[in-house]
């Protein structure tokens, strides 16, 4: 089927490669990332996608410049917001966790429940992100030991009572270290015996736009993970082992004594992270991506080539009504939200009667 194919592009603005010679192997992808001054999304999904599939022989291109025929797939914040797409150009805009592209044909996501949440006329598919790469997993050297607990992100994506001092002091009060990793390091795992990841122990979202990554390296780490409460961890959830959940600075050390205290939990946890991991391996995503471009992007490519001036001009303006309304129908649901609560409330105490 791949000499049927269109052209298929993964664009990166050419004022991105100044960061440096962009690496042709996915075997030094990480370590270029490390080299350059942070580690932006245009890197870690275009870059990283393109490299895995030329690795295994498909048929696609890394150009800087967006080409006016083929499938374009970048991401959002290479994507300028008034870009449409021509007669003979599909766009498949890599959402991250930014707001849709306006004009693109096609989105990819990284949370089934983003996917979820789109509107009718937004057409996306969930693609899991990548497994971090170059991970060295936890050193079989440690056995048994539970000392070290880490949590590897972003200083500004950890809850703020997990960023204060006396956290580290409770802790050590359990005989364990507290470790925030720098990224130069997030993809070294051999010390660490647990990781700890909550964004924000009171707030009421569900990280729709949030992918399962700490969640998923832990699995390919081979190290328990205790968690906050997001969307992306539930849809991966399949059992107790997965991950421990935490809602609360208290469940938090709950946990960590629980395992603390449990050796044969951790062993359980970690056994169980070994299968589920094999559900991210890079080369299921790689096929994954495959069957994407071959079975919904170039048919979209197709259908959009054949279609009437008329067609592609009324999906056009399709977006331009969206986009415009999107703040009403928000409105809508807030003042929909204030005059609910308190007749539900009503309702509730009247049967309660």
């Amino acid at each position: 089927m791949t000499d049927k194919l269109p052209q298929i592009y993964f664009y990166i603005p050419q004022n991105d490669w100044s960061a440096g010679e962009l690496p042709e192997s996915i075997n030094t992808y990480w370590q270029w990332q490390c080299s350059i001054n942070g580690g932006r999304g245009i890197y870690n999904w275009t870059l990283q996608t393109y490299l895995h599939l030329k690795a295994d022989e498909f048929p696609c291109e890394l150009v800087g410049t967006i080409p006016s025929e083929g499938i374009v797939i970048a991401h959002r914040d290479s994507l300028p917001d008034n870009l449409q797409p021509g007669a003979k150009l599909l766009l498949v805009c890599i959402l991250g966790d930014k707001a849709r592209h306006p004009y693109a044909q096609l989105h990819t996501v990284q949370n089934p429940r983003e996917e979820m949440l789109l509107w009718p006329f937004w057409k996306s598919e969930y693609i899991r992100f990548w497994p971090q790469p170059g991970l060295l997993p936890r050193s079989a050297t440690r056995g048994d030991r539970f000392e070290n607990i880490a949590f590897v992100g972003r200083d500004r994506e950890l809850a703020s009572e997990l960023l204060d001092s006396s956290w580290q002091e409770q802790l050590k009060a359990l005989g364990l270290r507290w470790q925030m990793v720098s990224r130069d390091r997030w993809h070294d795992y051999r010390e660490i015996d647990a990781v700890l990841a909550v964004r924000d122990f009171n707030s009421q979202k569900d990280y729709s736009w949030k992918p399962a990554s700490k969640l998923i390296n832990a699995w390919h780490a081979g190290v328990p993970a205790i968690l906050g409460r997001e969307s992306a961890f539930h849809l991966e959830r399949k059992s107790e082992l997965d991950y421990i959940e935490i809602n609360s600075l208290q469940e938090a050390l709950a946990a960590l004594q629980r395992l603390r205290n449990d050796a044969q939990l951790r062993r359980a946890m970690i056994d169980n992270g070994r299968i589920r991991s094999q559900e991210s391996h890079p080369a299921k995503l790689v096929a994954q991506w495959r069957n994407f471009l071959t079975d919904v992007a170039v048919p979209d490519y197709n259908r959009w080539c054949k279609a009437s001036n008329l067609t592609r001009h009324t999906f056009l303006i399709r977006r331009d009504l969206d986009i415009k309304t999107q703040g009403m129908r928000s409105q809508i649901r807030r003042v929909r939200g204030k005059i609910t609560a308190p007749v539900k409330s009503l309702v509730a105490q009247v049967k309660g009667t």
